[in-house]
Parts: C-alpha cells; sequence; structure tokens
C-alpha cells in the first residue's frame, strides 16, 4: 500500500501536505508515515483517499504503477 500511495500522489502533483490537508489532517506526518508503511490510512478514510488520489481503493493495494 504505501508504494502505492506515493506513487498515486506523486502523479497527481500533490505533496504530501497537499494530500493530508485535502484529506482532512494538519500535518504531512500522516502521509509520511503511511508512505514508510509506519502506519497505514483508516479503513473509513480509504473512499476519501482513493478520490482524492483519482484512483479505486484496490488500487491502492497495488505496488503498479498508476494508470494514465
Amino acid at each position: 500500500m504505501k508504494e502505492a500511495i506515493r506513487r498515486h500522489r506523486e502523479a497527481r502533483g500533490l505533496t504530501q501536505g497537499q494530500l493530508a490537508k485535502k484529506m482532512g489532517y494538519h500535518s504531512q506526518s500522516i502521509v509520511a508515515m503511511w508512505e514508510s508503511g509506519d502506519r497505514k490510512p483508516p479503513s473509513d478514510k480509504l473512499p476519501l483517499l482513493a478520490h482524492v488520489l483519482g484512483c479505486g481503493i484496490e488500487d491502492l493495494f497495488s505496488p503498479c504503477e498508476p494508470k494514465h
């Protein structure tokens, strides 16, 4: 999941801070923890995360490159 979040975020041209803000968080550190694998996004936030990243929830669980 961590690789997929980073790849989708970068493909959308978002910084960790911008993604955090769109997700309702005040600090980019939560996104950094997701991308490092220290934490996983809460399951109730997955639909919003997928929406912000422009992908399906299932794509968050795939290490593959985002579809263009």
